[in-house]
């Protein structure tokens, strides 16, 4: 057949230009060192501090994470995605490489770790905002698997390369990750184009229209009730993802079985989501995204009811784990895209919006989830997280769904002055 795109992953990955390739290099280059989040409670307790006072610049680092993912949406709508990324990047390598220098300081400890989440948090809208410029439209949501797979490959990798670092030095870790963001930034201002959408529309005669503001933005942002449903499914989505990262481990092992069955987990699962998302994604962009959204939600659902039954067999364990990575590619890439299919002038903010309450959910996943568990116990837990996944997939309908096309008004025929019939 001639005239039909081609949605192959060799075919998507040919026609990816250049730009985003650069892109999704940076961002895997970053992720590989990305360690400060994973192994900061480690460190400050291998330095000797309280374990209260290593969880206490956990959440530092966690709010001002929440905080950058809003900055970095405005700063992309004012100077641009590359702009953004060189900028935050910059500073954040020497606030991250400079915490084992400043560890044996509490409060200026607490002020680095704080502005080290705030900066990389930053450059995320920018990233996303930047690969729904410059990805075909057609390949947008394939462009979003992408980025979830650069991102994940890293995330993959960080803990072997930390595994080696720690037992030379402690330090490196910080180091390594300060240099991966200052490489980044380097990436980031050598490779990437400038900005190439402005940042609002044109009037109907070519000229460019008045910048709305952020007031008018999030004003229209509070009256789509569609966008509105649509985060709120993205929240809930995430707090049971966060609260299962969380709790998974722990009863695994009050279960009875060894440690290593979580290893193992985390090894299927990565491998799952690296090679085969992109296929998955081929299928799903076939589909309309509100049914992405809602199947994806209650097959990651029936993986967390395997999960309650844990205590049965270490079967329910794996099984739970693939239809739980399974969810997630099926819906992960048409809901992480949505927020860019906006116009331009609403697009960084809507993104920025979307990403911090993203944070703001994994900061209360993991304190709720560990709370339900000690308290009402395994199975309790993992119902709740499936009964929060269905609604989630529920909500994807209407908050993915196109809105009614209204229909066309016929306009009245123009009086000839002058003639008569």
């Amino acid at each position: 057949m001639t005239g039909v795109k081609r949605t192959g992953v060799f075919a998507v990955l040919r026609e990816t230009p250049a730009p985003v390739r650069y892109l999704l290099g940076g961002m895997l280059v970053n992720q590989l060192g990305a360690f400060v989040q994973t192994f900061l409670i480690l460190y400050l307790t291998f330095r000797g501090t309280s374990v209260g006072f290593a969880g206490v610049c956990l959440a530092a680092y966690s709010v001002g994470a929440i905080f950058g993912a809003m900055l970095g949406g405005e700063l992309t709508h004012r100077f641009g995605g590359r702009a953004t990324i060189v900028t935050v990047m910059t500073c954040a390598a020497p606030l991250i490489a400079s915490i084992p220098l400043v560890w044996g300081t509490p409060p200026v400890l607490l002020v680095v770790i704080a502005l080290s989440g705030l900066s990389i948090q930053a450059y995320r809208p920018a990233a996303a905002v930047l690969l729904a410029e410059l990805m075909p439209e057609e390949h947008k949501v394939m462009g979003f698997s992408m980025m979830r797979i650069a991102l994940n490959i890293g995330a993959a990798v960080a803990p072997l390369l930390a595994a080696v670092l720690i037992q030379m030095n402690w330090d490196l870790l910080f180091w390594l990750d300060g240099a991966t963001a200052g490489l980044w930034a380097l990436l980031a201002f050598v490779l990437l184009p400038k900005r190439v959408a402005t940042p609002h529309s044109a009037e109907s005669d070519g000229t460019p229209a008045p910048a709305m503001s952020a007031r008018a933005v999030y004003g229209k942002m509070v009256r789509d009730t569609r966008f509105l449903c649509y985060l709120a499914a993205g929240v809930f989505g995430m707090i049971v993802y966060a609260g299962s990262i969380a709790v998974l481990p722990l009863n695994i092992v009050s279960a009875g079985y060894p440690v290593g069955l979580y290893s193992t987990v985390l090894v299927i699962s990565s491998v799952v989501l690296i090679t085969c998302e992109l296929k998955i994604t081929t299928y799903i962009v076939r589909i309309p995204k509100y049914l992405a959204g809602l199947f994806g939600n209650l097959v990651s659902g029936v993986g967390f009811v395997l999960y309650g039954l844990i205590a049965e067999h270490p079967f329910f364990v794996v099984a739970g784990a693939l239809l739980a990575v399974s969810g997630l590619m099926i819906h992960g890439p048409s809901t992480a895209a949505h927020p860019a299919t906006f116009p331009v002038e609403l697009r960084s903010r809507y993104i920025a919006t979307k990403e911090t309450l993203s944070g703001l959910a994994a900061t209360i996943g993991p304190i709720l989830g560990l709370f339900l568990w000690s308290t009402f116990g395994g199975p309790v837990f993992w119902g709740f997280c499936a009964l929060l996944s269905f609604i989630a997939g529920s909500m994807h309908i209407y908050g993915l769904g196109q809105p009614p096309v209204p229909e066309p008004v016929a306009e009245p025929e123009p009086e000839v002055v002058g003639e008569r019939p």
